[in-house]
């Protein structure tokens, strides 16, 4: 059995065995359901357009609003219909606007002259979008790396206690073991980022939200993905390495901190630096904050169309880096079983198993 086949088995038990895990499906339902409210439910419980009586014919200004109209005979009829229901407002022969409790500010918008406006800056993003979309990214990027980061990392602390590892071992190389494990959390981790993003394209449809939107956003999601491969793979090789450094679950909060914090701190950065230009685009370089900063940056246009590639090769260089780090980590104390392991001393035992290795192979 050559490595690509031992990988492939390793990551599939681990999809298997996640995939029938009644939290992963609760969780990936709740985000389902979190992203058909936030897209579809907003427009569609705000209900359709006002219904207004008209006495002859309807004002153009209401006819271009796609107002619901109602043409009555006299005013009489129209303020019977908006006391009985029938109609939102009315607007009278004279222009007077009536309604039954509230002024009907669409209806009042609509048949007002609005002054010519000049725009400075036509191309800026509407105050809304520019707090959602870096949140959006951020929240994605957090949540997801963090709560598949500790799910592997409790997956190898689990494995080590029941000492199934040592079975695995015999069977497999142990970094072969954990490549199957990073490669197994990043299909699942981003399958349901995609499953999500069609939910939400599907709610923005029905919600009929316009095409505007999704327009602005390809692009950041286009390269948010690769971005978030990159990042996660990263992130998800340190996770293994810290939880082979306990041998109980109960340990991980306190030997994981540093990583928790490599994922916690980039995420405040960019929520508090949102729109602050040269803040972000020195986020966009940082590893552990790009796969959230870039892809608001092209959200906003204030990326130029290199700087998405440079930092991709930037994170790409990080992450093997890490990955090394976190590899070295994994193997010199995966099969430590005798408390919790130091860095130091995991660090010094792969060192070891390395000439070891090397040895026996001379020999």
């Amino acid at each position: 059995m050559n490595t690509y086949e031992a990988v492939r088995i390793v990551a599939a038990r681990e999809i298997r065995v996640k995939l029938r895990d009644k939290a992963f499906l609760l969780g990936t339902l709740f985000f389902l359901l979190f992203a058909v409210g936030g897209t579809a439910l907003p427009p569609l419980l705000a209900g359709g357009p006002p219904s207004v009586a008209v006495i002859g014919t309807a004002p153009a200004a209401l006819t271009a609003a796609d107002f619901e109209i109602h043409p009555v005979a006299d005013e009489a009829a129209a303020r019977a219909l908006v006391r009985d229901g029938g109609a939102d407002a009315a607007v009278l022969g004279d222009g007077t606007v009536i309604a039954l409790t509230d002024a009907p500010q669409d209806v009042v918008r609509a048949l007002s002259t609005a002054p010519a406006v000049e725009l400075l800056d036509p191309s800026g993003v509407d105050p809304v979008l520019s707090f959602l979309v870096p949140l959006f990214f951020a929240v994605i990027f957090f949540f997801t790396s963090l709560t598949f980061g500790l799910q592997i990392a409790m997956s190898v602390t689990e494995e080590k206690q029941t000492r199934v590892v040592e079975i695995l071992v015999a069977s497999v190389p142990v970094r072969v073991l954990l490549i199957g494990k990073v490669a197994a959390g990043a299909i699942l981790a981003l399958g349901q980022i995609a499953l999500i993003a069609v939910v939400a394209l599907a709610g923005m449809r029905i919600a009929d939200t316009g095409d505007e939107l999704v327009t602005m956003l390809t692009p950041a999601i286009g390269w948010f993905l690769p971005f978030f491969v990159v990042g996660f793979v990263m992130l998800a090789a340190l996770w293994a390495g810290v939880g082979a450094l306990v041998n109980r679950q109960e340990d991980i909060n306190a030997v994981s901190m540093p990583v928790q914090l490599a994922v916690i701190l980039p995420f405040f950065g960019v929520m508090m630096f949102g729109d602050d230009p040269t803040a972000m685009k020195i986020l966009s370089y940082v590893p552990f904050s790009a796969p959230s900063a870039m892809p608001v940056r092209l959200f906003h246009g204030d990326a130029a169309a290199w700087e998405p590639a440079l930092a991709l090769v930037v994170l790409a260089v990080a992450a093997v880096l890490m990955v090394a780090v976190g590899a070295r980590i994994y193997e010199g104390s995966l099969l430590r079983t005798n408390g919790r392991t130091s860095l130091a001393a995991a660090w010094r035992d792969r060192e070891a198993r390395r000439l070891a290795e090397l040895d026996a192979a001379q020999g």
